[in-house]
């Protein structure tokens, strides 16, 4: 399971291939509702914690489900309109962003999750208190190293991609326009 930080990574990396724009995430505030909304599933934890002591009580149930993702992406995009410092984002964006946790939890752990709730449930088993819970982010964290170098690579590859895309556009468009001629011309003769 992917920590705070790999979830929030994920999240800004998905943002950026989504995003249109490279510079989204040079704003801060873009930057911090990305990662919001990226670990925002994770909610059942702190909530399991208050409640019970045990931040697995709650944890891998509905706020790890698709129904969560869409219904949080659908408030995420409308938010802005409530309190005008939350940037403007369309609902696919805030959608893939909470489903990125989703799909994290999904590949990289062992614990199921609730994926299709409430037509299945599943719970995490594992840590019960605050102590456990610090183990757990200390045990974890090499694990993110990889997922945080994964997504820089991602990141860089996208932004490498869109940088030369036009020259690619350019040049075929170039080769294709000359093939065209050159056929048009052979018909005639």
């Amino acid at each position: 399971m992917p920590l705070p930080l790999g979830h929030a990574v994920i999240g800004l990396t998905v943002h950026d291939v989504c995003s249109k724009n490279n510079s989204a995430l040079s704003r801060w505030k873009v930057a911090v509702f990305v990662m919001f909304l990226a670990i925002l599933p994770d909610i059942d934890v702190v909530v399991g914690l208050l409640v019970h002591g045990n931040g697995s009580a709650f944890h891998r149930g509905p706020t790890h489900s698709l129904f969560f993702a869409l219904g949080m992406g659908f408030l995420a995009s409308i938010a802005w309109r409530l309190w005008s410092h939350i940037p403007t984002m369309s609902f696919g964006t805030c959608f893939a962003l909470v489903l990125s946790h989703v799909l994290a939890d999904f590949l990289f752990t062992s614990s199921r999750v609730s994926l299709f709730w409430p037509f299945e449930v599943n719970w995490a088993i594992g840590h019960k208190g605050w102590v456990d819970v610090m183990n757990l982010v200390f045990l974890k964290a090499f694990r993110d190293t990889g997922i945080i170098m994964g997504c820089g690579m991602v990141v860089f590859l996208n932004r490498l991609a869109r940088r030369y895309s036009d020259t690619f556009r350019t040049l075929t468009n170039q080769t294709g326009r000359v093939y065209s001629r050159a056929n048009h011309g052979c018909r005639k003769k």
